[in-house]
């Protein structure tokens, strides 16, 4: 499902108990310099991710001081995050100019510790290549060092390297807990662009051999998979970025099905297995 940029008023884009991705909780919220906001969410563990500017956190006595700092875009510094655990009291505080924070859930019914994730603390993947169209980086904020740490959750960013090619391939899928070759994870991103006039295509195939459909997405755009086989390509002179929320039903380890009429392509992609394995 695609949902166009649109005026949120810090209000969640995909809510608790959303139709098509129950697992997931997404909010984008916008403060100027001073201003606070809080949350909680029952059922729901989460991470605030400043996407520009910086926050002061506080989760009921954890504080954690000047997350983020990115300035202008997404691609303006590194990220950086704090864990909340499930349905905690929090806040957070814009202490730079202006602010928008990503907040990214997933369904866990247990209580953890909160931590903060700092910039030299991420885990980042390169991987594909300019001849393949398949050049990306990923920072992974909450990814597999964070096992015994978190629930369900992973969070991610996705950044194409150079101007235009694909993310996402060989398609693959992960709609169905059916151990060990596949889990159950939904997912939901959100697409920035540079410059931001640029745009791609989000494809979604739910049966391989079978037409599926394709999503026109923008600078904003917000895209929720429950199932199927979903590449996704930028426009040729565009960089593209997406925010990437997973929420496993069963675990937290993330086992993709890759479909089989594309399979053959993980041998031709440099560095792919590395990137699926920091991903489980």
């Amino acid at each position: 499902m695609h949902i166009a940029p649109y005026d949120n008023q810090n209000k969640p884009i995909v809510d608790v108990d959303d139709p098509t991705v129950p697992l997931n909780y997404f909010n984008i919220v916008k403060l100027k310099k001073g201003d606070a906001f809080e949350y909680h969410v029952p059922g729901f563990e989460t991470c605030i991710v400043p996407a520009t500017g910086s926050v002061d956190v506080e989760v009921e006595g954890f504080k954690a001081e000047d997350i983020g700092g990115r300035v202008g875009d997404v691609w303006g510094g590194e990220p950086e995050g704090v864990y909340v655990p499930t349905a905690a009291k929090t806040t957070f505080v814009c202490t730079s100019d202006d602010t928008e924070v990503f907040i990214a859930g997933a369904k866990y019914d247990e209580t953890l510790e909160p931590f903060a994730v700092r910039a030299d603390e991420l885990d980042l993947v390169q991987y594909g290549s300019d001849d393949t169209k398949t050049h990306r980086k990923i920072k992974h904020i909450l990814g597999t060092k964070y096992h015994d740490k978190v629930g369900r959750l992973l969070v991610s960013e996705l950044f194409t390297v150079g101007a235009g090619g694909w993310s996402g391939f060989p398609s693959h899928k992960h709609d169905t807990d059916r151990l060990p070759i596949e889990t159950r994870h939904d997912e939901t991103y959100n697409f920035r662009f540079k410059p931001d006039h640029g745009s791609g295509v989000q494809m979604l195939q739910r049966q391989d051999g079978k037409p599926g459909d394709a999503y026109h997405i923008v600078d904003g755009s917000t895209i929720c998979l429950d199932s199927g086989y979903h590449p996704c390509a930028v426009l040729p002179g565009y960089e593209m970025y997406y925010f990437t929320i997973l929420g496993g039903l069963s675990q937290r380890s993330l086992v993709q099905y890759f479909q089989p009429s594309h399979a053959d392509q993980l041998e031709t992609i440099p560095g792919i297995k590395d990137m699926i394995a920091k991903f489980k």
